[in-house]
């Protein structure tokens, strides 16, 4: 990754990570691979789904992508 500009090619990636890191890894103690595959696997459907992002307009990635609101289940 070197070359002038780079450092913007991994910002998106890089903001991924870090909001996973604070917002669920730091947070629990996994005893086991499958624990933390799981507890992962919830996390990205919570992120991608229920979480909104300021840089997409108060939307979910979700939202964007499909073009269409996120049908809540009762």
């Amino acid at each position: 990754m070197d070359g002038k500009g780079r450092a913007y090619d991994n910002i998106f990636v890089e903001r991924l990570w870090r909001s996973v890191k604070y917002e669920e890894v730091y947070l629990h103690q996994y005893l086991t691979v499958s624990e933390a595959r799981r507890s992962l696997e919830k996390y990205f459907m919570f992120y991608n789904t229920e979480r909104i992002h300021e840089s997409l307009g108060y939307k979910t990635p979700y939202e964007i992508y499909c073009q269409e609101p996120l049908k809540q289940v009762a």
